[in-house]
This record gives structure tokens, C-alpha cells and sequence, in this order.
């Protein structure tokens, strides 16, 4: 890309609504496709998410990114937050949308691949003039290995956190075609899931859930499921991300417009008449990308959330879809599809004024404090129920 963009403050939502159109063509752009760049998910999230209390408060603080001929090429889904609220102590840190208890599952800067490094480049230089206004950066989703990621490392005031994996299937123009590309594993665990509820005499069926006035009944029963999967004792442990309020309310907006991006979708399996596994997804062009699931742990032995995914896929075959993104998070449910893997790094940049620095060292002293009292509490525990 020939010269530097330029970037743009979005201050308020409407402003972001009255972009609908541009930022819905970068976020179709982006690869792989995800709901959380669309629109609707941002405002939406921000509705339900933003804080603006004495302790805390979020500040709406988008980016847009145009080049010499005032095309939107990236978007930068920003926000600003102080806490405390006010006060000389307050401490400002920039984030992405998507602070939140896992509902947002991948967050970063929106724009096609080939655009990265610039759109990096720019709010890089952007943010740096402005250091004056914020104390740190919290900057994920910057492709492992490109341009960018390049880019951040040679930055002082920048430093590496964490690595994020990303799942994503390749499909082919059948389930025959797709299932013999799979390895000996795949094709073992998907015999065994069909064949063991044959065997027991139980007849299943699949259904996908599109319709507005249908979708909240759906979610509901896939909270239902998604609470009594995380409430199992007998299986390995996940939290009920949807016993917060903001979270239910986020996906039972989204419900009401499923014919825009990102299209939710709700998958269900039954056997006969009882609803035994759902998983949310969203329809994105040509691509689908799968959400949380639950099912009943009653019906675990049947592998009942495998049956769910391969039938998903099938019908994404059937819809000539491209691709299924299995979202990310290292588990065999997705490692053993043999997908392509999609990895993405966070770091912190800190402004370079000396108050943020120090500011910044403070936290990361306690965050510290906090993480070895964490690991002691157990030993304290049983030093205190021994005692």
C-alpha cells in the first residue's frame, strides 16, 4: 500500500452505525471471517459491556483507517478505560472490544491480511503522538510471524504476552470428500458416535435454527444446556460463561436480525423427542463460524456434541460453504478435525511518557502479588483446615 493512512477518532457509537456498510465490507475481508468484527456484534457488545461508574469507566475510543482516497481499510474497535473513573491516580488503559468473560473469543484490528502491517504502522504512529492521553495498550490479534508482528517487536515500549490458536477447516463439495480427507482418528471417533446411539436404538435428528421468532427459544435452551455442561462433575471442567446477564442479552440481540451479519445460527441435536445437544454459529458469506455448545451430560457416552459438529459441517457442505472455523481453544474436540491453525499474539504497549511507565510497572507489581497469593491459597487452605 503506497503511503501512510490516515486515522480518524469514532466517538460515539452512532457515528460507528453510520459506517454499517464499510466496516461490514472489511470485516467480510478479514481472514479468517469472524462475528466479533461485524457491526452489529461491536454495538451490540458495547450496548451490554461498557462501564460508566465511579470505579470504572469505558470510553467509547474507535479508530478508522483510510488511505489517500478516503477508503476505509482498517478498523480499529477501541475503547478507553479509566479506572479509577476520575482523579490524578486514574489509570488509562486502550483495549480492544471484547474485555470480557470469554464471550469474545478473538478481538484485534479489522482488516484484510494484506493490509495489517500498515494499519499497525499507522495507529502505532497515531497512538505515540497521542501518548499524553492514555497509559497503556493492550494490542491483540496481530497474525504470528507477518509484517506486523515484525513490526511490534522492534518497538521499545512493546513487549510480548500471550499466543492465541485458531481452528479452521477447510471444506470439500461433499462429506464423503471431507470425511476421507480426515485422519484414521477422526473417522474412528465419528463411527463411534453414530454407532453407538444406533446400537442403543436411538434415532436422531438435526436441526438448524434461522428464524427470528424461533432464535430465543433456541437460546434459551442452549443456556439450559451450556449450564448443565459446565455443571458436570464427571467430565472435564468449563465455566457457564452465560450465567451473566450481558452475555445472554448480547446473543438474544443479535437473535432479532439473524439475516445480517453475523447471521446467528442455532444447531440441535435431539434423539427422538428430548433436545440432548445444541451449539451456537454464526453465518459469515461463505463461511461458518461455530460458537459455545452444551449438551445434556446424561448423554456424554453417546458423544452426542461430536455428532452435533459433524452434522453442522455437513450442512455447511450443503450451504457450499468454504470453510468452518472451530474456534479457538486447544482441545481434541477441535485438534483431531485436523484443521489449520491460526495463531495470534497480544502484547503491551506502554505510552512512552515516564508517569505511564511508572504507572504500568505499579500494576504489574500487584498483578504479580495477585498470581503468587493465587498460587498459595490452596497451601494456605490446608495449612489452615490442618491447623
Amino acid at each position: 500500500m503506497n503511503g501512510a493512512l490516515r486515522v480518524e477518532l469514532i466517538d460515539r457509537p452512532a457515528r460507528l452505525a453510520a459506517l454499517r456498510n464499510e466496516c461490514d465490507v472489511l470485516a467480510a475481508a478479514a481472514r479468517p471471517r469472524l462475528p466479533f468484527a461485524t457491526t452489529d456484534w461491536l454495538l451490540t457488545w458495547w450496548q451490554h459491556f461498557q462501564e460508566d461508574r465511579r470505579l470504572v469507566r469505558d470510553r467509547f475510543f474507535v479508530h478508522a483507517l483510510r488511505d489517500a482516497q478516503g477508503k476505509l481499510v482498517a478498523l480499529a474497535p477501541l475503547m478507553l478505560t479509566e479506572r479509577p473513573g476520575t482523579g490524578p491516580l486514574r489509570m488509562r488503559s486502550v483495549t480492544f472490544f471484547g474485555v470480557d468473560k470469554n464471550i469474545t473469543e478473538l478481538r484485534g484490528l479489522i482488516c484484510a491480511p494484506e493490509h495489517e502491517k500498515a494499519a499497525v504502522q499507522a495507529l502505532l504512529a497515531h497512538l505515540t503522538e497521542r501518548g499524553n492521553d492514555w497509559d497503556w495498550f493492550a494490542w491483540d490479534g496481530v497474525r504470528q510471524g507477518g509484517d506486523a508482528h515484525q513490526l511490534l517487536s522492534s518497538v521499545s515500549n512493546f513487549s510480548w504476552r500471550r499466543e492465541t490458536t485458531d481452528y479452521v477447516l477447510t471444506l470439500g463439495d461433499t462429506w464423503e470428500e471431507f470425511r476421507a480427507g480426515r485422519s484414521r482418528n477422526v473417522k474412528e471417533s465419528l463411527r463411534k458416535c453414530y454407532n453407538s446411539l444406533a446400537r442403543d436404538g436411538h434415532a436422531f435428528s438435526f436441526r438448524v435454527v434461522s428464524e427470528a421468532a424461533e432464535l430465543p427459544v433456541a437460546l434459551e435452551d442452549f443456556f439450559r444446556l451450556h449450564a448443565q455442561r459446565a455443571g458436570a462433575t464427571n467430565l472435564p471442567h468449563h465455566a457457564d460463561y452465560f450465567r451473566y446477564a450481558p452475555a445472554r442479552e448480547l446473543l438474544l440481540a443479535l437473535a432479532r436480525t439473524p439475516e445480517r451479519a453475523p447471521e446467528l445460527r442455532v444447531f440441535q441435536l435431539r434423539v427422538g423427542s428430548e433436545l440432548v445437544a445444541s451449539r451456537v454459529g454464526f453465518l459469515l458469506h461463505d463461511e461458518l463460524y461455530l460458537y459455545f455448545s452444551g449438551f445434556d451430560p446424561a448423554w456424554a457416552r453417546y458423544s452426542v456434541m461430536t455428532t452435533t459438529v459433524a452434522e453442522a459441517i455437513k450442512w455447511a457442505i450443503q450451504q457450499k460453504l468454504r470453510a468452518v472455523n472451530l474456534s479457538p481453544g486447544t482441545d481434541v474436540s477441535k485438534t483431531r478435525w485436523d484443521p489449520t491453525l491460526v495463531t495470534t499474539c497480544s502484547g503491551i504497549l506502554v505510552s512512552p511518557r515516564a508517569r505511564a511507565r511508572w504507572k504500568w510497572e505499579l500494576v504489574s507489581d500487584l498483578n504479580e502479588q495477585v498470581r503468587r497469593l493465587a498460587w498459595l491459597s490452596p497451601l494456605l487452605d490446608g495449612a489452615r483446615r490442618r491447623s
